[in-house]
């Protein structure tokens, strides 16, 4: 990795230089050149991941495209190597060149962060050709593109000509161009699978010899052969006009690939010979749905914009079940002029365009998504299994038939039922049916007004469905405890002999347990097992008690996903004292010990020696009866999703989060960050995948929370617990996305299906969606240790914050200075702050232990010149994020060098400072200090106003600079879908450009 100082150097070079992108309406956008300079023009589309820009960039389905990523910050994690496998393929990347002709991304990271990164994005795009821009508002522009649909664009590195218009004006129809024979391959390629079929493939069981599969190459991604490759089929690559009706084979595959369908008429013919002289099985993907279509007869359009992304829900027509799916394509299929023997197989949930056709008799079938998934989620791959089984005639079908009857093939429907509201309405004769919640306890950490927000919103989904609340709560500091909000509330501690009284005064007809933290986790288990629930009739809604059993008895919940191959941390329950030390003495220290049922990680620490190990033990037994010892992963990152399930089976993550901390602090003393900016596609959906593998072998339905600890130097990883309930980081992830998390999942323990419930920030698309962010979102948690005398500032396992804030921002810097200004500190943000230890001996040593400080120890050290490996050598916090941090500092710098405009502003006349102000480099600097999170206090002290006025003044002197020199913030919006779809609700940040 290269130094401080040169990095630095190598970002702000690369930065400089203007680049314009000219629409072919004349609407022009100005950024900074990254990657190869020069000049080109393509169709502009617009790209709403949140990870996996190097598969994007290598899909050929991008060629001769401008490509928009509307996630802020792309280039985190570099580039991974081109290697190629033994079978010819990339390792890495999904063909063996960049496609699109430029990229266009709002805050590109120079300075990268990961073990499988072989170099920075801005060297790959030179060394392919490829121009970058960075410092476009590309949410201006990704709406732009949704409202007047894509259009033609032109991109130059180079001084702006004049007649830029006449340029636009100029410039060809995207869909004039045949892509797919130039993305094509030129001959045929033959790969054989280089292993026996996995033991779970459809095919093993019924070929011992490979099958021989035609693929069709329009621009195939790699990871389409690969996935049939690991089935145990060998694939005949032909390019995409030669005639393989001459070939023998088994079935037929139609890959993706680039531009309009209607020019490869030479491929329909093909498809049309065959359809009329064979029946062996086809499957399509992407442009091979609509050049299936077309053979079959049907027509095909040119969609607005388009589908671009890794979270467009479809839906299996005719069925309740849906997928989120990846998806790049222009064009669709018009469904209504297929001919009376092709149905549509699944529909787009949020534009009802058709996803999928299939003959009614015969085996051929395509998707317009991308169940190879690279990038993306995997959640349709079993199309594969579909397709390799019907290589058999004697096979049985996988699909899932219209009633949904029959599953794909690598998943079982869960064994038991919800009941739905309406088994609840009219229940016993009454007019309404009636819910009791219970909410969270006493006040105390962990405990209380962190579950307000789930509690509330639960009682509003209730009441929404003329359902009467009954609530147990004793914080009357709460706004679900208010006037109006439940129907009867009782002011009771959470216990089982009080819940029980209620119950049998109230008599609901069902009850919720997830909305109350864990402490109405214990008492609903505890009401269980006294069978207080069979007595009195009441229906536990949501997630069952045994699912919830099997997630907060750690002995359990180990063997549960043993039962899946979940790997977990390696552990060991134990009832008593001398079984905890025979079991850190069989596990090696260090070991962490942690109390089930407890909440907050109350009783939980690490211990590197016996003597700790008794200390934490005898704390741990006095929260719980049971003790697990668990081998210590500290330094791991820890990761989280927030993942949801209906009672279909129906499955979305709604948010991922990374912790700045590693493994070793409690989630809710850390900054975390939202989404995750560390990993990798494949890491990203490989932790998504498990997420979802849990939460439907457990049962869960609903909400819940899955932890992974994940290896820094490779993708192993471990999970660490599941919460089986609204927790601390649901409430944040319902406000980082604008997904009402707990709203849903009370509608959910009702019955609903997630298709059944409308997105409530758009008001048109489906509930069954995951959220794409255009932002990005800092937890800080506050404390009020200073409060206290004589108690411990380091952090642990075990929770001290007594609250959190969250900040928005396009840049990780600006989310995290706007939250350090709030955390009650008396901070300004990163820099700029007058602490009054700041004078103190500055000790390195100090870095190795997290306080409720060190972020400020962090903001030092790299003021007085620690190195980014030094700073990771001592906190193990992720290299990425240290840079950043670094950034933060680096302006500050910047800003001290102007330092004389203090005394400017003291004998010059404001008109002629304000001349002297408008020199490019101050602007530039003044807008980049706002962008990266700078008050105007901050630049203010930075500049030196300090000595010569209050700073209340000084802060309002640079706020009325920066209104004459046009450094102005925005309003942005909220909308859940990065602006793909226009929101309908007022969630508003400020933020620059």
């Amino acid at each position: 990795m290269m130094d401080d100082e040169r990095q630095s150097t190598q970002y702000a070079l690369q930065m400089t230089k203007d680049a314009y992108l000219i629409l072919s309406d004349g609407t022009e956008f100005c950024g900074k050149s990254f990657g190869y300079e020069g000049a080109t023009e393509g169709e502009v589309v617009f790209n709403t991941a949140l990870t996996g820009y190097p598969e994007s960039l290598t899909d050929p389905s991008y060629a001769g495209q401008i490509l928009v990523f509307t996630y802020p910050l792309i280039g985190n994690y570099g580039v991974p190597s081109s290697m190629i496998e033994s079978n010819g393929l990339s390792a890495f990347h999904e063909s063996d060149h960049i496609h699109p002709k430029a990229i266009i991304v709002a805050d590109y990271s120079e300075q990268f962060s990961h073990w499988n990164a072989q170099e920075g994005l801005a060297a790959w795009l030179k060394r392919e050709g490829v121009i970058g821009i960075t410092g476009i508002d590309t949410r201006a522009l990704t709406q732009k593109l949704r409202d007047e649909g894509v259009m033609m664009g032109r991109i130059e590195t180079h001084p702006l000509p004049l007649p830029v218009r006449g340029v636009s004006n100029k410039l060809q129809y995207y869909g004039s161009t045949n892509w797919v024979e130039r993305v094509s391959c030129k001959e045929v390629i033959i790969y054989k699978p280089d292993m026996p079929a996995d033991s779970d493939s459809s095919i093993s069981a019924f070929h011992p010899s490979p099958k021989k599969v035609v693929l069709v190459d329009c621009g195939v991604k790699a990871n389409i052969i690969r996935c049939l490759l690991r089935r145990g089929v060998e694939v005949i690559r032909v390019p995409w006009d030669y005639d393989f009706n001459q070939l023998d084979f088994d079935g037929l595959f139609l890959a993706n690939g680039p531009g309009d369908p209607e020019q490869c008429g030479k491929t329909v013919e093909h498809i049309r010979a065959f359809l009329n002289s064979s029946v062996r099985p086809l499957m399509g993907i992407c442009l091979g749905n609509q050049l299936l279509a077309r053979a079959a007869g049907a027509k095909t359009y040119k969609l607005k914009y388009g589908h671009r992304s890794h979270n467009q829900p479809v839906r299996l027509v005719g069925t309740n079940r849906c997928f989120i799916t990846s998806q790049n394509h222009g064009y669709a299929v018009d469904d209504s002029t297929l001919p009376d023997d092709w149905e549509p197989l699944f529909v787009n949930m949020n534009d009802g365009s058709n996803e999928g056709i299939r003959h009614k008799t015969l085996p051929w079938f395509s998707a317009q998504f991308h169940p190879e998934a690279c990038g993306g989620p995997v959640d349709t791959e079993w199309l594969f299994d579909e397709f390799v089984a019907r290589l058999n005639p004697d096979s049985p079908p996988a699909l899932p038939n219209r009633e949904g009857a029959v599953t794909p093939a690598a998943e079982v429907w869960p064994a038991y039922k919800v009941h739905s509201t309406h088994s609840l309405l009219g229940r016993a004769g009454e007019e309404a049916a009636s819910v009791l919640l219970l909410g969270s306890g006493a006040l105390k950490i962990g405990q209380a007004g962190e579950f307000d927000y789930s509690g509330s919103q639960a009682l509003k989904a209730l009441r929404e469905e003329g359902i009467r609340t009954i609530l147990i709560n004793p914080n009357i500091a709460t706004i679900q405890t208010s006037k109006d909000v439940a129907d009867t509330v009782y002011f009771q501690p959470v216990t089982p002999e009080l819940v029980e009284r209620v119950i049998a005064r109230e008599r609901p007809g069902g009850i919720l347990l997830s909305f109350g933290g864990q402490t109405a986790l214990n008492c609903g288990v505890e009401l269980y097992q006294r069978g207080v629930f069979e007595k009195y009739g009441v229906q536990v809604l949501g997630t069952p008690i045994q699912a919830i059993i099997d997630t907060e008895d750690r002995d359990l919940f180990v063997k549960r996903l043993d039962e899946i191959g979940v790997k977990t941390i390696k552990s060991e329950a134990c009832e008593n004292i001398e079984s905890v030390r025979r079991a850190a003495a069989a596990l090696g220290y260090p070991v962490i010990l942690r109390a089930a049922y407890a909440l907050g990680g109350l009783g939980s620490g690490f211990c590197d020696n016996e003597k700790e190990l008794l200390v934490q033990a005898e704390e741990a037994f006095s929260f719980s009866s049971q003790v697990l010892v668990e081998k210590s992963l500290r330094g791991w990152k820890e990761i989280e999703y927030e993942v949801v399930r209906d009672r279909f089976d129906n499955c979305i993550t709604v948010c991922n989060m990374e912790n700045f901390d590693p493994l070793g602090i409690h989630t809710g003393e850390s900054i975390v960050v939202a989404p995750s900016q560390t990993l990798t596609n494949s890491e990203y959906h490989k932790l998504r995948a498990l997420a979802i593998k849990i939460i439907r072998h457990i049962g869960i339905v609903g909400e819940c929370n899955v932890q992974y600890a994940l290896d820094p130097h490779s993708e192993d990883y471990r999970v660490i617990e599941v919460n089986a309930r609204l927790s601390r980081s649901s409430a944040l992830a319902s406000k980082a996305t604008g997904y009402p998390l707990a709203f849903v999942a009370a509608k959910l323990g009702l019955g609903y299906g997630l298709f059944e419930l409308k997105n409530t920030v758009t008001k048109t698309t489906s509930a069954f969606f995951e959220p794409a962010l255009d932002y990005v979102v800092c937890k800080l948690p506050r404390w009020d240790l200073s409060k206290f005398h004589g108690v411990s500032h380091q952090l642990g396992s075990s929770m001290k914050s007594v609250g959190e804030v969250m900040a928005i921002g396009r840049t990780f810097e600006e989310a995290i200075q706007k939250g350090l200004r709030m955390i009650g500190q008396g901070m300004h943000g990163f820099v700029g702050n007058h602490d009054k230890k700041q004078n103190d001996e500055f000790h390195y040593s100090s870095l190795k232990q997290a306080t409720d400080t060190r972020i400020f120890v962090l903001a030092r050290a790299l003021q007085m010149g620690y190195t980014i490996e030094q700073l990771h050598q001592q906190t193990q916090i992720d290299c990425w994020f240290l840079q950043k941090l670094r950034h933060i500092v680096m302006i500050d710098e910047q800003l001290q060098e102007y330092r004389h405009l203090a005394d400017m502003a003291t004998f010059m006349d404001p008109l002629e400072l304000i001349e002297y102000l408008e020199a490019p480099e101050f602007v530039s600097l003044l807008r980049e200090a706002k962008v990266y999170g700078f008050s105007d206090f901050q630049i203010a002290r930075a500049i030196g106003l300090e000595g010569s006025m209050k700073m209340e003044d000084a802060g309002l002197l640079v706020r009325s600079w920066r209104k004459e020199l046009g450094v102005l913030p925005v309003v942005n919006q909220i909308d859940t879908l990065a602006a793909e779809y226009p929101a309908q609700t007022n969630y508003l940040y400020l933020s620059y450009r």
